[in-house]
């Protein structure tokens, strides 16, 4: 059983269930004598695992046919380069900056064209997301570009932008499966899986098919074309094989409790539980507008770095792991993402009490 309760960012909590059954077949996966980690990526026993995990990715997430599903390496952050690389055509792209990430997309796009921010909350500390109901797009902008959920403020989009017909990518990186979503809204979606879906090392991206071509930017790597991963069902290269498997765990594990519609229902109420808490609490201040909230990354201070500092410290001592804010922001960061239990909400919320009531020194 586990002793804490791990709030980190990423690498993040796991389903207990899926490290369990991972370690049953650490030595001997289905019979095979060997570790999916030995196993070859060519072979017939991993080509079943990465063939089942697409789709089962498919089914939970009702992709349609006419988009690829790419099991990627190189985090998010290549994902900022090869995105222009392949689709800036035009040399211009439209951005909307909601966050650290999403102005780190932008500023690795500004290396291969002309980029407009279109909408942004940079003024206010990305403490929300802006309006995006009439953006200013450019004309002959490319695609345009968002982050659905920030890791570090704490903010998330509620509602699809209006791209004005233009392609629009979207990072969900920090929200991957924890909610229903309609795919075709958007042109592309990616993230990494070390928040919801594995260990770090693998990011899958799900692209409209007619989008990956053989047009992209000169001098594009062959390594960093959509075409080439997408024309060699993700194998042009060694694929990162473990965490493939481990997602497709992931994923069964989702489907065991009721698939997406029942994750954001358990994800809802345990965000209620810190959300309720900060808003009645006279010490801790959530840091993200209330329409703006996310339900995977809760921020918040006390208004004093030291007592932040102390909090944290405390909560470590009583088995509330990594819930340090960013060192972008500082303050105090809950990441509940799905593997998260209720539990550990819980014990977190009274820990939370506990320390309020003895004005910070805690024991």
């Amino acid at each position: 059983m586990r002793k804490t309760f791990n709030f980190s960012a990423g690498p993040a909590v796991l389903p207990e269930s899926v490290l369990q059954e991972a370690a049953d077949e650490m030595l001997d996966y289905k019979g095979s004598g060997m570790s999916v980690m030995e196993i070859s990526h060519r072979s017939a026993l991993f080509q079943s695992i990465i063939d089942e995990t697409e789709a089962a990715l498919r089914t939970l997430m009702n992709i349609p046919n006419d988009y690829e599903v790419l099991f990627l390496q190189g985090g998010t952050s290549l994902q900022f380069a090869m995105i222009p690389m392949n689709f800036m055509r035009n040399r211009k792209a439209d951005y909307i900056v909601t966050g650290y990430w999403a102005k780190k997309a932008y500023q690795e796009a500004k290396l291969y064209g002309e980029i407009h921010v279109a909408a942004s909350s940079e003024d206010d500390n990305f403490s929300h997301i802006p309006d995006c109901s009439d953006l200013d797009i450019s004309p002959d902008s490319d695609y345009v570009y968002m982050c659905e959920n920030s890791t570090i403020y704490g903010t998330k989009f509620h509602k699809r932008p209006d791209s004005k017909g233009k392609i629009l990518i979207n990072d969900i990186s920090s929200c991957f499966l924890s909610e229903p979503m309609n795919v075709s809204d958007y042109d592309m979606l990616f993230g990494g899986i070390q928040k919801n879906l594995g260990p770090a090392g693998l990011v899958i991206a799900i692209i409209r098919k007619d989008l990956i071509s053989e047009t992209v930017l000169p001098g594009t790597p062959t390594m960093l074309r959509y075409k080439t991963h997408a024309d060699k069902g993700s194998m042009y290269n060694t694929p990162p094989t473990y965490n493939i498997y481990i997602v497709g765990k992931v994923i069964k594990w989702i489907q065991s409790l009721g698939g997406l519609d029942k994750m954001k229902k358990i994800n809802e109420s345990k965000a209620a539980l810190l959300y309720d808490y900060l808003d009645k609490s006279d010490m801790f201040c959530g840091l993200a507008d209330k329409d703006s909230r996310s339900l995977m990354n809760i921020t918040f201070r006390t208004g004093s770095e030291a007592l932040d500092s102390a909090f944290v410290k405390a909560a470590g001592e009583n088995g509330i792991i990594s819930i340090k804010g960013h060192r972008a922001i500082g303050g105090i960061r809950a990441n509940l993402y799905n593997a998260m239990p209720i539990e550990g909400v819980q014990h977190l919320v009274q820990f939370m009490e506990a320390f309020e009531k003895s004005e910070g020194q805690y024991e």
